[in-house]
């Protein structure tokens, strides 16, 4: 049990919502919403005080019906219902309210999109948490993580192994027998924290930082596990957590939320909404 090393605080009896973060969510895009739902979800039930989710103007109707608890920021939008650059401005000015960018969940591909995440990632100086198309952008576009604002290391990436081949250039084969320096190398050069998904997942920060994570089961290769994990270390580096600290955690939690689904469920039918199901249990589980 690593227990020990995967404390949270405990809240005050006189804390109010704003004492716990503000998450801001940058996802979703047409027939990608479910991407955005999982990993605005996955940060309340992690703690946020406050979560709220950017998505394209005409998709906010649907996001508002499924998303009681979150608000919603509805942005200017391309022909193919993803976000587009005109949306950098609300982004940025409505980014200073938040603690925390969760960003690339269902986000799309769309050139447009893509050229305003790069944006967005090399103009706003705040806590980050890089995932899925977010990820995609920055494929061929590296120089933008070697910015001041990453000095601090205030910036986590959740790569799986195939985006971590894109990302790098280097084989899936070798990302796969060597996921350990892969993460301690990328994570050095480019100041950040890497969380390498998969099995064993791979948590490696700067400074010879690294973490190897032993919850979870195969019953969570499945889609949308992944943005529920984003969720989770958006909601703990939103309320203050180091960044290291926060993947490390996330990690685990999530793996062990998979894990409790597991035994209720079994792993062959295990969906990334049963994590969100089971995590107030994993919680409960470690910290009682």
């Amino acid at each position: 049990m690593v227990k020990h090393l995967l404390k949270m605080k405990k809240r005050r009896p006189d804390s109010h919502k704003g004492d716990y973060g503000h998450v801001f969510v940058i996802a979703g895009s047409l027939g990608m919403t479910g991407a955005a739902y999982l990993c605005c979800e996955a940060a309340l039930l992690s703690g946020a005080g406050l979560v709220t989710l950017a998505i394209p103007k005409s998709l906010n109707f649907i996001m508002e019906r499924k998303l009681t608890e979150i608000m919603t920021l509805p942005l200017p939008e391309t022909k193919e219902a993803s976000l587009s650059r005109a949306a950098y401005d609300r982004i940025r000015i409505f980014s200073k309210k938040c603690d925390c960018i969760v960003m690339g969940p269902g986000l799309s591909q769309n050139r447009q999109t893509q050229s305003l995440i790069r944006s967005l990632i090399s103009g706003i100086k705040m806590p980050m948490v890089i995932d899925a198309d977010g990820l995609n952008a920055l494929a061929g576009h590296l120089s933008i993580l070697r910015t001041a604002r990453n000095a601090i290391c205030s910036t986590i990436i959740t790569p799986h192994s195939g985006e971590m081949a894109r990302l790098t250039g280097a084989k899936l084969f070798f990302i796969n027998s060597n996921k350990k320096d892969v993460a301690k190398k990328f994570s050095t050069e480019y100041n950040v924290t890497t969380v390498l998904k998969g099995h064993r997942t791979i948590v490696a920060a700067p400074k010879k930082r690294l973490y190897v994570n032993l919850s979870g089961n195969p019953g969570m290769a499945s889609g949308g596990c992944g943005d529920v994990l984003t969720g989770i270390i958006g909601a703990f580096l939103a309320c203050g957590m180091e960044p290291f600290k926060a993947a490390r955690l996330g990690t685990y939690i999530h793996g062990l939320s998979g894990d409790i689904a597991a035994k209720n469920k079994g792993e062959i039918s295990l969906r990334a909404t049963d994590l969100l199901e089971f995590l107030p249990q994993a919680f409960k589980k470690l910290y009682k």
